[in-house]
């Protein structure tokens, strides 16, 4: 509480007593103390963030009052901002370009009095900061502005982040609209929006027309579904997209395209965006389907020399009885050589693939099928399987085709309960085969190896294919050791081996 004390005089002049006024001050105390807590709060509040500060104008008076933070920033006395200055001395700090701007909006909420949100530039010492202001206008009962209170909020590294955001969305624009392929890109649940101008160029449809799902509508109506089906099949996966489909031209052409899509996926592996493209490739796929006619012509014209070969073999030895087992083993020959060709030709509704390529488990089966009885396998593949080409297909044909004539008349499948196993083996650099025969006749090895299939063998082995071959007449059964190079078996083992340029 406050004391006052007063003296009491006579009307003579001398003391005759003492006044003592008593006033309570409780409220008053406790509203000052939670006024200063309340402050204390708020400068904590304020230096823990990134706001910058709040201001009152006196719109009337042209006096702003602020804090000292908010003073600070805009090399203003803290003292002097406490007690007002015009709102002039205040826009000293803003950076000249943007003067004009927040003045004229500065202008507009005083007239119709709608909410004040405003970025600029304030100029200090140390750089150029960033500020958002924001506030709203307090009008009398005639419309008229009377006061105009608000905080400022530094957005200094937003803007930085949002600037170097934009700058690099301004060089992936650029890079993709000067590459040669349409360029597209998706939200995570794979909503389009976003098409290079390359795409815009090719299809002719307006800008912004194939966001969503419209991109399905320049499609193909015979490759719609399927584009549909293989796009989502990626996004519920999170594979990568690939289809080559039919895409409207803006000529009304369709032309051949591949596309093809990749996820973004942040640090712990949450797809963020898809990135694809489209490529035009309508001259290439009628280029291939041209090279593929000649290719079957090709492959016709040979099945037919095969075929004028097996016929002009027969008619040599027709007049020749003791020719007749040397024709019939040239014709097994060359039949053999036919299934190798039909194997691997990409173009033959047996191929085993369509690049030329094939396993070797395969070719073994389709050579040996004439060794088996009803559904029985009596030549078995086991081990590791390996991709072999074109090139290599032949001299393997030949290989097993001598080894399968062989056991056939002496070795395994000259029993009935014979049998033969083929075992490949393979490791870094090299790939192995076994030939191991059970069940047929004893075995004995031969004084000297000088047929010509042995010849043939040798030539296939170590001629074409830089392979070794070693034959173990054992008491069950002939066993045949290959050991060839793995970069001799297909052309993807080349590739793979192959020096860098």
């Amino acid at each position: 509480m406050d004391l006052y004390y007063s003296p009491i005089v006579s009307d003579d002049g001398e003391p005759i007593g003492t006044l003592c006024i008593v006033h309570e001050t409780t409220a008053r105390v406790l509203t000052e103390s939670a006024l200063a807590r309340s402050e204390e709060r708020l400068s904590m509040a304020v230096s823990g963030t990134n706001l910058v500060g709040t201001w009152d104008w006196d719109v009337l008076n042209n006096r702003v009052t602020s804090d000292a933070r908010f003073a600070e920033l805009y090399g203003i006395d803290p003292e002097q901002a406490a007690l007002g200055l015009p709102i002039e001395e205040f826009f000293k700090g803003i950076h000249p370009d943007d003067v004009e701007r927040v003045g004229r909006e500065i202008e507009k909420v005083l007239t119709d009095g709608s909410p004040f949100h405003s970025e600029y530039r304030v100029v200090t010492e140390s750089g150029v900061v960033w500020v958002l202001a924001s506030g709203r206008p307090r009008l009398n009962e005639q419309g008229q502005a009377v006061r105009f209170p608000g905080v400022s909020v530094n957005i200094t590294e937003q803007k930085q982040v949002s600037e170097a955001l934009s700058a690099s969305e301004l060089r992936f624009r650029t890079l993709a609209d000067t590459m040669p392929q349409m360029v597209w890109s998706t939200l995570p649940d794979g909503f389009h929006d976003y098409y290079n101008a390359r795409w815009y160029e090719f299809t002719g449809v307006p800008e912004g027309t194939t966001d969503g799902e419209g991109w399905n509508d320049v499609f193909h109506p015979e490759d719609q579904a399927r584009a549909w089906a293989t796009w989502r099949h990626s996004l519920e996966t999170g594979e990568p997209y690939q289809i080559e489909y039919r895409l409207r031209h803006h000529s009304g052409q369709y032309r051949w395209t591949l596309g093809r899509a990749l996820p973004i996926r942040d640090g712990q592996g949450q797809i963020l965006r898809w990135i694809g493209t489209c490529t035009d490739i309508h001259e290439s796929r009628h280029a291939a389907d041209e090279r593929e006619l000649v290719a079957q012509e090709l492959s016709h014209r040979i099945k037919n020399i095969f075929a004028v070969l097996t016929g002009i073999i027969s008619l040599s030895a027709r007049n020749h009885p003791e020719a007749k087992p040397f024709a019939d083993q040239l014709r097994q020959r060359v039949f053999a050589l036919g299934e190798a060709h039909d194997f691997v030709r990409p173009h033959s509704h047996l191929s085993s693939s369509r690049d030329g390529q094939g396993m070797l488990s395969a070719l073994v089966d389709r050579l040996m099928r004439a060794y088996r009885q009803e559904d029985e396998q009596r030549v078995v593949f086991a081990g590791d399987d390996i991709a072999i080409d074109d090139a290599t297909a032949t001299p393997l044909a030949l290989l097993f085709h001598e080894l399968a004539t062989n056991a056939a008349k002496y070795g395994a499948l000259s029993s009935d309960d014979g049998k033969v196993v083929i075992t490949g083996s393979e490791t870094e650099d090299e790939y192995s085969l076994t030939w191991r025969e059970t069940d047929g006749p004893v075995t004995v090895e031969p004084e000297k190896l000088s047929g010509f299939g042995t010849r043939l063998v040798q030539m296939s082995v170590e001629g074409q294919m830089r392979g070794k071959v070693e034959r173990h007449w054992l008491p069950e059964g002939l066993v045949v050791e290959v050991t060839l190079p793995k970069d001799a078996l297909s052309r993807s083992s080349r590739l793979r081996s192959a020096p860098d340029a």
